[in-house]
């Protein structure tokens, strides 16, 4: 993929131009929901934990991902699935806040010098295998902040069930300017 903009690394207020370009506001660190941190850096990367989609501390959507209703369950109840265009939103939504945990940790984005991996995990439903276009919400986000840097490595992961009943998680690795 290509993007047309081209951020020069370490030029100080850059992304933060770039994102008020896009209309794209950099939330809070959401906070923690169990034992951990929201970024670790080592060396010159930072690693991002898994990021679920909250907006203002609530999740906007849950349940799994697929097209239609589930499977009657044991008591033939049926639960309506999170549209795979809207689960597309909550990834990117989870890469801003992988993003603002990066900015909490190294203090500006300026500092990102290469995105260098993206994991999704997508809560599927068992007929549901389009989890890379899921993932794509997180990854277009990413290339349309940093444009050539956004560009990184992924996986897009099906799974049963994340925390909260969350449809999404995404986790970022990204590099950064020396200290």
């Amino acid at each position: 993929m290509s993007y047309e903009i081209e951020t020069p690394a370490y030029e100080i207020g850059h992304i933060d131009r770039r994102l008020a370009e896009l209309g794209i506001t950099i939330p809070d660190v959401a906070a923690a929901v169990a034992n951990y941190v929201p970024a670790v850096r080592t060396g010159n990367y930072v690693y991002t934990s898994g990021q679920l989609p909250f907006v203002d501390g609530a999740l906007p959507a849950t349940g799994k991902v697929g097209v239609g209703t589930t499977a009657p369950d044991r008591y033939w109840a049926v639960t309506p699935l999170v549209d795979p265009e809207v689960a597309a939103g909550l990834a990117r939504q989870s890469a801003l806040n992988a993003l603002a945990a990066v900015k909490a940790l190294v203090g500006s984005l300026d500092k990102v010098v290469r995105v260098v991996k993206v994991v999704g995990f997508v809560a599927s439903d068992p007929s549901f295998t389009a989890q890379p276009a899921v993932i794509n919400g997180a990854s277009n986000v990413l290339g349309d902040i940093f444009g050539e840097r956004g560009v990184h490595a992924r996986s897009a992961v099906g799974v049963s069930v994340l925390p909260l009943d969350s449809p999404v998680e995404v986790e970022l690795i990204v590099e950064v300017a020396p200290e």
